[in-house]
C-alpha cells in the first residue's frame, strides 16, 4: 500500500494518509514502511522483531513494567525474559541496591549495566529479532540457578490453552525459567489475551500472577480469577 495510491483512492491528501497509517501502525494493524505500509501477517507463526514491538502499546508497557517492579523486593533473585514489557520493567528496577537479575536478553543486561544490580546473563545463540540468547547453553546455565520470581513477557496468553510464543527455542528457554522460579508472573498488555502462537511455554496452571492493563476483557479477568491467578492492573 503506497501513500500516493491511497491518497488518490480515497481522494484525500498524502499528509492525512500518513497520519492515518501512523495510527494504524501504533495499534498493530499495519506495518509502516518507507512510502507506505504493509499488512501485518496473522497466525501462530508471526514473530515480530523487538524494534517492531517497541512501537506498540508503549504507554501500557511502561505502566505494566513499573507495576511489576513494585512486586520485587531488595535481596531477591529474579528472572527477566526477553521482550519489550520486561525491558520496561528493567528500566524501573535500576534504582535497586541489592538485587540479582538473571536474563537471557542482551538488551536488558545493557539496560542494567552501571547499576548496583548483579546481572547474570546466560550464554547461548543470539536471536537477532529479540536480542535474546537461546539454545542448550542458555538452558544449561538456567538449570544451575534458582530464582524467587520469573517475569515472562509472552506473545499469546490464551486463558484456556496457556502461554505461547512463535519461536520453539524461545519457548524451551522460557519453560526452564518457569521450572527454576518459585513464583511465575506474566507481564503483558491486554492485546496478548486470546492469542495463540506456535509454541506452548506453559499452561496457565503454572502462572501465579499477571500484570496487565485495564483493557483486559471481563471474561478473561474472570477466567484468570477462577484459575486462582492474581491479577494486577497497571
Amino acid at each position: 500500500m503506497l501513500v500516493k495510491n491511497l491518497a488518490a483512492r480515497y481522494d484525500t491528501s498524502q499528509v492525512t494518509i500518513r497520519k492515518d497509517l501512523e495510527v494504524l501502525h501504533s495499534q498493530g494493524l499495519v506495518y509502516r514502511t518507507h512510502g507506505g505500509a504493509l499488512p501485518i501477517p496473522t497466525g501462530a507463526l508471526r514473530d515480530p522483531s523487538l524494534r517492531e514491538k517497541e512501537k506498540l502499546h508503549r504507554r501500557e508497557k511502561q505502566l505494566i513494567g513499573a507495576a511489576a517492579a513494585r512486586l520485587v523486593q531488595e535481596g531477591e533473585s529474579i528472572i527477566l525474559d526477553s521482550g519489550t514489557t520486561t525491558t520496561a520493567m528493567a528500566r524501573a528496577l535500576r534504582e535497586f541496591r541489592n538485587l540479582t537479575v538473571i536474563t537471557n536478553a542482551v538488551n536488558i543486561a545493557a539496560e542494567l549495566a552501571g547499576t548496583a544490580i548483579e546481572v547474570i546473563l546466560t550464554g547461548g545463540i543470539l536471536r537477532e529479532k529479540s536480542f535474546s540468547l537461546v539454545g542448550p547453553l542458555a538452558e544449561e546455565t538456567l538449570r544451575r540457578l534458582r530464582a524467587d520470581l520469573v517475569f515472562l513477557g509472552v506473545d499469546g496468553f490464551d486463558v484456556h490453552f496457556g502461554l505461547t510464543t512463535p519461536n520453539l527455542l524461545e519457548a524451551s528457554v522460557n519453560r526452564v525459567m518457569v521450572e527454576i522460579a518459585k513464583r511465575v508472573v506474566v507481564v503483558c498488555d491486554s492485546s496478548k489475551f486470546g492469542r495463540r502462537s506456535l509454541s506452548l511455554i506453559a499452561p496457565i496452571s503454572s502462572v501465579h500472577q499477571t500484570v496487565t492493563d485495564s483493557r483486559i476483557s471481563k471474561s478473561d479477568l474472570k477466567t484468570l480469577g477462577d484459575a486462582g491467578i492474581e491479577v494486577t492492573l497497571a
